[in-house]
C-alpha cells in the first residue's frame, strides 16, 4: 500500500518519506525536520496509529503538521479515536486515489495559508 501511495503523491510533486512500522515512524519523528503533512495508517506493527499521532502532537514543530489517517477501520469508534487523538482527516480503505490526493492538497494548502 505504501508503494502505491508514494507513487500517487510523488506523481503530484510531493517528496515522500515512508516509515514501514510504528517504531520507524517514532525514529523519523525524532530525527527529521517536520514535513508538510503526514499520511498515517492506524494499524501499524509495533505502535498503534494513535500512539504515533500522540508522539507527533507532543513534538514541536511536528505538532502543527496536518495528519490524514488512511485506515481500513470503518467503525465510528475508530474514526472518533483518530480524530480525538489529533488527526485532521480520516480516509477509509479502499480509498479513491483522486479523493485522497485532493484531501492531501487541501491539508497542505491549509497549512501554508497565513
Amino acid at each position: 500500500m505504501s508503494a502505491l501511495l508514494s507513487f500517487l503523491l510523488q506523481r503530484q510533486g510531493y517528496v515522500v518519506t515512508v516509515a514501514s512500522d510504528g517504531r520507524q515512524a517514532f525514529t523519523l519523528i525524532d530525527g527529521m525536520s517536520a514535513p508538510e503533512l503526514v499520511v498515517l495508517d492506524m494499524m501499524l506493527p509495533y505502535r498503534a496509529g494513535s500512539e504515533v499521532i500522540a508522539h507527533i502532537r507532543a513534538r514541536e514543530p511536528w505538532a502543527a503538521v496536518p495528519i490524514v489517517v488512511l485506515s481500513a477501520q470503518t467503525d465510528e469508534e475508530s474514526v472518533v479515536c483518530a480524530l480525538d487523538a489529533g488527526a485532521d482527516d480520516y480516509v477509509v480503505k479502499p480509498f479513491r486515489p483522486e479523493e485522497l490526493v485532493a484531501r492531501v492538497r487541501r491539508a497542505v494548502r491549509a497549512r501554508r495559508a497565513p
